[in-house]
């Protein structure tokens, strides 16, 4: 799939990663981008960069009414970017209750799912599109101290490759992004890396999409976390489990 030219909508896509990832796709040429947040304002605000290509929805990847009222809106999509994400920052067993990881699955996990089901008849009518899902580098290593983030980025990695395989007979790619360290509010507590921006995680989007990549590692920070665990799969899970004391200390 090319991007230039294309419709995308971009969940999240007011700040943070979302953010670079509308900045890329107008780059890149594409014809429309639906901006989706929570706050309608926000998603408005960034849309008076380009009032003609950019469209601004409201749209909480938990609310089924309002993925519904946006897939009756959005019928010319052919790219939908997953990216809207939940970090409450408490860890499994630490958590008061379970309000937080509840809240990190139905966001992370189970709201992409629903994404993807809204939509998936529009992209098949749109001759197939493409998909991004933006993961973790805690999927692919479970992190303790990320909590119901970690083990929902994890689920919604095997869901990326349950729904390429569905989809896979309607022509519509799935690609799923495994992210490291961002220079992002929701990355702020995290010190001592180098933080990739988030225009590269954009750039690294759209590759994935136009070479057709099923998970693909965007940025340094990712890459070391897959050499690493390929490397040497004990130290890197006992490194997670020593940063994890570390912090209660």
């Amino acid at each position: 799939m090319k991007v230039k030219g294309c419709t995308a909508l971009v969940t999240g896509g007011n700040r943070g990663i979302g953010k670079g990832f509308v900045e890329e796709l107008l780059d890149a040429g594409a014809k429309r981008v639906y901006i989706a947040a929570r706050k309608l304002a926000d998603a408005e605000q960034l849309a008076q960069a380009a009032p003609d290509r950019l469209v601004a929805i409201e749209l909480d990847v938990t609310n089924a009414e309002q993925i519904a009222r946006a897939a009756a809106q959005c019928t010319d999509l052919d790219l939908l970017v997953n990216n809207a994400g939940a970090f409450n920052n408490v860890t499994l067993m630490g958590a008061e209750d379970m309000t937080a990881m509840r809240q990190e699955i139905e966001t992370n996990y189970i709201g992409v799912i629903a994404m993807c089901r809204a939509f998936a008849p529009i992209l098949k009518a749109n001759s197939g599109g493409a998909i991004v899902n933006v993961l973790s580098a805690g999927a692919i290593i479970a992190v303790p101290n990320m909590g119901g983030y970690s083990a929902s980025k994890f689920a919604c990695r095997a869901a990326s490759d349950c729904i390429r395989a569905e989809l896979e007979p309607q022509g519509t790619q799935v690609s799923a992004l495994i992210v490291g360290s961002v220079d992002t509010r929701m990355a702020s507590h995290v010190t001592g890396q180098e933080k990739s921006s988030p225009r590269t995680i954009g750039k690294a989007g759209i590759l994935a999409v136009e070479y057709g990549i099923d998970e693909h590692d965007t940025d340094p920070h990712s890459v070391s976390v897959r050499a690493f665990l390929a490397r040497d799969p004990h130290t890197i899970k006992r490194a997670m489990v020593d940063a994890l004391h570390k912090g209660r200390s």
